[in-house]
């Protein structure tokens, strides 16, 4: 699939370059939908360096990656001392308080289509849809997602196309029309072209 993927891409010649010079499509995928749930929150608005720091300290917390309940059972302050804002505790406790109540049902999500699961996220505090589509990404494996809000993305196809400035939703919607339906792996690589996400799983 994705030797397939990486093919049909490159008939965007601008793509193609990039697909040289960053190599083989090699994503990592958190298979723990809570765990990529859980650093898709902590990565919001946040650097990779301190993301990845916060969740150090949050897994130290509980010397590994800790499932739901004690997520509950652990106090706002102690989480907070990871590094976490008292926002980003307030969100991650109602992720985990609605796995728990089984309000949703995690394990059901990767049989929904893309718009389905971004329905059911979105109700969660603290998901909005760019978070959604990093879920569908980085946990689902989905093969055509385009996180048109993503920041990276923008900033990398206005690079990579030559915009003055950073282009809007519609106009990446656009130019990606193309990379159907490999938009996703089309995304990875224009991340991955950017040097602050060249270490981007």
């Amino acid at each position: 699939m994705t030797d397939v993927a990486v093919r049909f891409l490159r008939k965007d010649p601008k793509l193609a370059k990039i697909i040289d010079g960053v190599g083989n499509y090699e994503i990592s995928l958190t298979k723990n939908p809570y765990e990529s749930l859980v650093e898709a929150i902590i990565t919001q608005q946040l650097s990779g360096k301190a993301a990845e720091s916060i969740s150090k300290r949050f897994r130290g917390l509980f010397g590994r990656f800790p499932k739901p309940a004690e997520v509950l059972r652990m106090p706002a302050p102690r989480l907070r001392s990871a590094g976490l804002s008292g926002m980003k505790v307030t969100y991650i406790k109602d992720l985990s308080r609605r796995i728990e109540s089984k309000r949703l049902d995690i394990g059901s999500l990767k049989k929904m289509d893309d718009e389905e699961v971004v329905l059911q996220l979105t109700q969660v505090r603290g998901i909005g849809r760019w978070t959604a589509e990093m879920f569908l990404i980085f946990s689902l494996g989905r093969q055509d997602v385009l996180p048109v809000g993503d920041l990276g993305l923008r900033k990398g196809v206005q690079r990579l196309y030559g915009f003055d400035e950073l282009p809007g939703e519609a106009e990446i919607e656009q130019i990606a029309q193309k990379w159907r339906p490999y938009r996703t792996v089309a995304t990875w690589y224009i991340w991955k072209s950017l040097k602050q996400f060249d270490k981007i799983g």
